[in-house]
């Protein structure tokens, strides 16, 4: 059973799950049928982390259940209000957009992942080199475990910024409906996997996908050594930007993961929505190298 889940997770979910929720979109199945389905991912998730967990302390509540579940349901309510919305944005567009209608539903939604992972990606890398984007999403880093819950854990303003600069080119391009409630469905089930607690192994596709093994050392605390693998559906795009790394030797425990220099952020979820717009009260002295050491200056003054 251990190697069932070892090796079958990742395909179930991928191929049979998101294979499922493609075809009810293609035959034009309504789109509420995705609901059930996506319980069923998460239910999925939750189980094989139980039952082969890379670290059974991710699997314990760290007092952030209620949080964590807080800032699905919010995020996953933007993500359907994005889809429900495109339309009324599509018919903004004063032009008629090339998108590929007549080519098969999957190679449709290939391609809308492909788009969305670029847009996402430099979005995503932004947001560690500027500091205001950084504030919004130093909420996602404050985790300590890592587990299927943690991808949907953003600042909604976050999400929001991610989803515009992520879909903006496929609306302009034509994006048909049912193309972008498949998009959508696809990276809720992405992110449970790429944040999941299963000691899952992909082969070779590891250095392809964006998957946990990958995605554990963009979540390293110490300054600068986090700043890799961005990606959300690929690690394509890191290649060409160089910002790939992985080592299989390293080892994850809670205390690589969080905020060196915010090791005290908020773990609640109506304070985490604060926590961007308040002020640093911290100040690292600049001419004391000791203490400056893995000090991560987007989250604190210099004196």
């Amino acid at each position: 059973m251990r190697n069932l889940i070892r090796y079958g997770y990742v395909p179930f979910l991928l191929l049979a799950v998101n294979g499922t929720a493609f075809a009810l979109l293609a035959t034009g199945r309504p789109k509420l049928w995705l609901l059930p389905l996506l319980l069923i991912a998460i239910g999925v998730s939750f189980a094989a982390e139980r039952a082969l967990p890379y670290l059974d302390h991710w699997n314990t509540d760290h007092d952030d259940n209620r949080r964590d579940i807080a800032h699905a349901v919010v995020n996953e309510l933007l993500n359907l209000a994005s889809v429900a919305a495109l339309p009324l944005l599509a018919a903004l567009i004063p032009f008629e957009g090339v998108w590929p209608r007549e080519w098969p539903f999957v190679a449709q939604v290939l391609i809308a992942i492909l788009v969305a992972d670029l847009g996402i990606t430099l979005t995503h890398l932004a947001s560690h080199k500027i500091p205001t984007l950084w504030r919004l999403h130093a909420v996602h880093h404050s985790i300590t475990r890592s587990y299927g819950f943690n991808g949907l854990m953003k600042h909604p303003l976050h999400q929001t910024l991610e989803t515009v600069v992520g879909v903006t080119p496929l609306i302009l391009l034509g994006l048909p409906l049912d193309v972008a409630a498949a998009l959508a469905f696809a990276v809720a089930v992405q992110l449970l996997l790429q944040h999941s607690n299963v000691d899952y192994r992909v082969g070779p596709l590891r250095a392809v996908l964006a998957l946990n093994q990958a995605h554990r050392f963009h979540h390293l605390k110490w300054a600068g050594i986090g700043d890799v693998n961005f990606g959300l559906f690929t690690l394509i795009w890191d290649r060409a930007l160089r910002t790939y790394s992985y080592d299989p030797r390293r080892a994850f425990t809670s205390a690589d993961l969080g905020m060196a220099a915010k090791p005290d952020y908020p773990t609640g979820y109506l304070a985490q929505l604060a926590e961007p717009f308040r002020a640093s009260g911290a100040c690292v002295p600049t001419d004391r190298p000791e203490t400056a050491e893995n000090i991560d200056w987007r989250d604190v003054r210099r004196c």
